[in-house]
Formats: C-alpha cells, sequence, structure tokens
C-alpha cells in the first residue's frame, strides 16, 4: 500500500452535479464539500471548465482523485454514455492535473464510491443510482476494474440502468422505479455472492423497503472519501 502524505482533492462528477472536497491522508474531510451543476450540455470541454473552476475554492492539497461515470482506463475516458460530445479518449487525469498543477488519478465513480464505503475482506460490490447505475467489484480492498453492469440485460430485453436509472425512474414513477430496484438486487446477490452489496449515489436515498442481508444503503458522500483510497491501492 502506498505512503501517502499531505491533502488530497477528492472530486465527484455527476450527470447533475460536480462535488469535491479536500481529505487528510487518513480519509477525513478537512473543508467543506463543495458543489456545482454539471454544465449542459455536458460536453468535455464544459466540465472540465466547471471543474476549474471548482478547484478555484481549494488551495491546499497534493494530489487529486476524480470519479467519472463512465469507464476509465488509466485516467483516459473510454466512455461517456450520460453526457454530451464526445469523450472517447478524452485524458480526464492529464486534464485535471494540468488545471491544478498536481498529480491526478481518475477512475469510474463507482469504484471511487466503492474506495470509501468497502471493508477491504472479500468480495464487495457497489452499484450507485444516478443518471445511470454504476457498478464495481472489489476483493480483499483491490478494484476489480471497468465492471459496467448497467450496461447488461435485466428484463424484456432491457438493461439495468434502462430498468433502473434517473431517465426510468421519471417515467415509472418512484413506486414501480423500487420494485425495479429490489429486483436488481435480488438478481445480482445470487450470481455474485458478495460480502456486502453497497447501493450509493443520489438516489439512493429513495430506498425505504426492507433490505436483504448482507445490502446496505452508503452515504453520497462515500464517492468523494473514496478519493484517498484510489492513490493507496497500488493495484488501480
Amino acid at each position: 500500500m502506498a505512503h501517502i502524505e499531505g491533502n488530497t482533492l477528492s472530486i465527484d462528477i455527476g450527470g447533475s452535479g460536480i462535488k469535491a472536497m479536500v481529505l487528510d491522508r487518513s480519509g477525513e474531510p478537512v473543508t467543506e464539500r463543495q458543489r456545482l451543476d454539471t454544465p449542459r450540455p455536458a460536453t468535455p470541454e464544459a466540465v472540465l471548465a466547471t471543474v476549474a473552476e471548482l478547484t478555484g475554492h481549494f488551495g491546499d492539497y497534493e494530489r487529486v482523485s476524480v470519479g467519472f461515470p463512465g469507464v476509465v482506463r488509466f485516467g483516459v475516458v473510454s466512455t461517456g454514455v450520460n453526457f454530451d460530445g464526445d469523450w472517447t479518449a478524452v485524458p480526464l487525469a492529464g486534464a485535471i492535473s494540468e488545471i491544478t498543477g498536481k498529480p491526478c488519478r481518475a477512475a469510474n465513480d463507482a469504484d471511487v464510491q466503492g474506495y470509501g464505503a468497502i471493508a477491504g475482506s472479500g468480495l464487495e460490490m457497489v452499484i450507485t443510482l444516478g443518471t445511470g447505475m454504476g457498478s464495481a467489484m472489489f476483493t480483499n480492498g483491490h478494484l476489480a476494474p471497468n465492471l459496467e453492469l448497467g450496461h447488461h440485460p435485466l428484463a424484456e430485453g432491457r438493461t439495468y440502468e434502462e430498468w433502473i436509472g434517473e431517465a426510468a425512474r421519471l417515467q415509472l414513477g418512484d413506486e414501480v422505479w423500487k420494485g425495479w430496484v429490489r429486483r436488481a438486487i435480488d438478481t445480482i446477490l445470487p450470481i455474485w455472492n458478495p460480502e456486502t452489496l453497497f447501493i450509493g449515489g443520489g438516489n439512493a436515498r429513495l430506498i425505504d423497503f426492507e433490505l436483504p442481508s448482507g445490502v446496505r444503503v452508503v452515504e453520497n458522500v462515500a464517492g468523494i472519501l473514496g478519493g484517498i483510497r484510489l492513490w493507496e491501492d497500488e493495484d488501480h
């Protein structure tokens, strides 16, 4: 595990908002969380401009962690399906490093949220409920990258994301949407058999039904708090 000194600026890029907070080397917040609306249209240029504006609120940090809702490989975005413009091959970590003048690591937002939630023992999974559906899987605290479960079929020829993403919630209504969330959870558990399945993201706040054993909701701030562990996991 890497030796971490100083503070980390952790940024969570979401479909509706971009949030940031500075963490100390133990992962504890040392500033208040700041938030700006995600620009519309959410092109790479507009999102990076908003990130630049947001990072101007912070002064004392040595490195940056970023969570992004899409596939991110070695700091470079492969997909940004819920955003606008062409996100293919956008060097997100490099661009934000240039903006801040600090080294930067970037990963899928569910990966970063998972880092903020997991215990680090056995197989643990995360799904995030927001504009789309993010997913992440960890083995003994180490990330298995690029799990895009949201794009896998769930039922009736439609994917998980098409049933439990934000567009589906608005179309179906909260109660029907929650029924599909229950179905998604019941489908995931016997396939993957995680020690714990964490439910995060902005729409996790709507879950008001009893969850199966080993499933729990985590606060959305985990998407920021996980930023420090993105630097600690040398397998990333």
